[in-house]
């Protein structure tokens, strides 16, 4: 008996990353790879000493598991890594995160074909 549901999140997942996704490099130290990423967003809150309920807002990255090779090994995202998306001229430099907490990624389906990473925005360059 097959599995329909893994078969759809195949499929869905074959989708996004044809129709949905734009070239971003992802960089750790020396190391970098080209991957194709669905922009994406995650709200997260966080309490201050005082109680005080803070809204801070990650910008996300879903990118295939697999595709995440560093050193010729498949890796996992860590916090510091950074993510470079161009756009035209203008280059927008994002350093993964743990926001409030959490951890800098989780897994974007229950078959662990997709990376959802955390990113804040840390620096834009122009060419």
């Amino acid at each position: 008996m097959s599995d329909l549901l893994r078969q759809g999140a195949a499929w869905l997942d074959g989708q996004r990353h044809q129709h949905l996704t734009r070239t971003i490099s992802y960089v750790r130290g020396d190391d970098s790879v080209e991957l194709a990423a669905t922009i994406g967003r995650t709200e997260f809150e966080q309490a201050d000493e005082y109680g005080v309920l803070h809204r801070i807002e990650a910008r996300d990255y879903i990118i295939r598991t697999a595709d995440l090779m560093l050193a010729g090994e498949t890796a996992l995202p860590k916090a510091g890594d950074q993510i470079r998306e161009t756009d035209g001229e203008v280059t927008h430099v994002y350093e993964v995160v743990a926001p409030s907490g959490e951890p800098p990624w989780r897994y974007s389906d229950p078959y662990r074909v997709a990376l959802r990473i955390h990113t804040k925005h840390v620096n834009t360059e122009t060419a």
